[in-house]
C-alpha cells in the first residue's frame, strides 16, 4: 500500500483536530437565581471566535436547543445554549410549560435581564470575541432573542425561528433602541399569531428604523424546524438554516 501524500494527510489531521466538540456547562445568576447553560466549541481553535446564542422553546433548555448549539461549533462557532428558566428547570407538560414562558411574557424586564445574563455569561470567555456575537431562538425563544435587540444588547444580529406570538409586545422599540440586524424566519399563517400582530411587528420594525429582513414560509403550523415534532417540515427546516448561514456571513464577515 502506498503512502498518503503528504497534502492528503494534513487534510486528515486538520479535518481530525477541528471533529472534536467540547460541551461545557456554564452557570451564572440574574439576581438571586441560579442558571446553568451549556458551552460549545472546538478546542482545538484557540483563537477567540464568533459566537451564537442559541435561546430554548418554552420547555426549557432541553436536548433540541443543545443539538442545535453543537451544530453550530461543528461549523466553527462558539455556541452557547442559554438557561432562561434556572438550572435544571424544564416544563413537564404543555400546561406548565405555557405557564412558564407565560410569566416571562409578561414580565419583559426579567426576560431581558436573563437573556442579557446569558450574554454577559458568554461574553467573558476566552473563546469569545465579544465584538462578533449573534444570537437564535425558537418559539418562546424566538422572542426571547427578539427581546434582547430590544433591550440595545451590541451584538452583531439575533434570529427567530417561528417566534409567532412570543414576539409581540406592548412597549414596540423606538428609534435607536435594536443596535443589531435581524432576521424574522415563521410560517405564514402561524397558529401562534394573527396578521395584525405579526403586522404591527413590522410596524414596529419599520418605526424604529431597524435593518430587518423576514422570511415566511407557506404553512400553517408553528414550530417547523424540531425533527419528529407536531409540523416538522424538512424543507423549511433546512432552508431556515442555509438562510441564517447566509445571514451570520453578512454580519460576521465570511
Amino acid at each position: 500500500m502506498k503512502p498518503l501524500p503528504l497534502i492528503a494527510v494534513l487534510l486528515f489531521c486538520s479535518f481530525s483536530a477541528r471533529a472534536a466538540i467540547k460541551s461545557e456547562p456554564i452557570a451564572y445568576k440574574e439576581g438571586t437565581t441560579d442558571f446553568e447553560g451549556v458551552l460549545f466549541y472546538d478546542d482545538a481553535d484557540t483563537t477567540p471566535r464568533r459566537t451564537v446564542l442559541v435561546c430554548h422553546e418554552w420547555w426549557g433548555l432541553n436536548d433540541y436547543a443543545k443539538q442545535r448549539a453543537e451544530q453550530l461549533a461543528k461549523m466553527g462557532y462558539v455556541a452557547f445554549a442559554v438557561d432562561m428558566y434556572g438550572k435544571g428547570v424544564q416544563a413537564k407538560s404543555m400546561e406548565e410549560a405555557g405557564k412558564m414562558a407565560g410569566a416571562l411574557k409578561d414580565n419583559r424586564a426579567t426576560l431581558r435581564a436573563r437573556i442579557n445574563a446569558a450574554l454577559a455569561a458568554v461574553k467573558a470567555r476566552k473563546e469569545v470575541d465579544p465584538k462578533k456575537i449573534a444570537a437564535i431562538g425558537y418559539c418562546f425563544g424566538g422572542g426571547g432573542v427578539m427581546e434582547l435587540a430590544r433591550s440595545g444588547a451590541d451584538i452583531s444580529g439575533i434570529v427567530s425561528f417561528h417566534g409567532g406570538g412570543a414576539l409581540a409586545t406592548k412597549n414596540p422599540a423606538k428609534p435607536g433602541d435594536v443596535k443589531c440586524k435581524v432576521m424574522i424566519i415563521q410560517a405564514a399563517q402561524d397558529p401562534s399569531t394573527n396578521r395584525a400582530g405579526f403586522d404591527a411587528l413590522l410596524d414596529e420594525l419599520r418605526d424604529a428604523k431597524v435593518d430587518y429582513q423576514t422570511i415566511l414560509y407557506n404553512l400553517n403550523v408553528h414550530p417547523f424546524t424540531v425533527p419528529g415534532g407536531q409540523g416538522y417540515d424538512a424543507d423549511a427546516d433546512r432552508r431556515s438554516w442555509a438562510s441564517m448561514r447566509v445571514f451570520f456571513d453578512e454580519i460576521f464577515g465570511r
